[in-house]
C-alpha cells in the first residue's frame, strides 16, 4: 500500500510501473533529483496538487 509520506523514488523503485500513473496525475518530476528524496506529500503540494487523490491513484493502479 502507498502513502503519502512514502519518499516518491522509493515506490518507484518497488514499483516502477507507477510512473504512468505519475504522470497521468500531474507529477511529471518523477526524473528530478528531488524526487529521490521527497514524499508523495511534499511533492504533490509543490506541484499544486491533492496528495490523497494522488495516493488513491496509485493505489487503484496497483489493484
Amino acid at each position: 500500500m502507498i502513502t503519502k509520506d512514502m519518499v516518491i523514488g522509493d515506490v518507484i523503485n518497488e514499483h516502477p510501473e507507477l510512473v504512468r500513473t505519475f504522470f497521468a496525475n500531474g507529477m511529471m518530476c518523477i526524473g528530478c533529483p528531488a524526487s529521490q528524496g521527497e514524499s508523495i506529500e511534499a511533492a504533490a503540494e509543490v506541484h499544486g496538487l491533492n496528495a490523497d487523490q494522488l495516493v488513491a491513484a496509485l493505489n487503484d493502479a496497483l489493484a
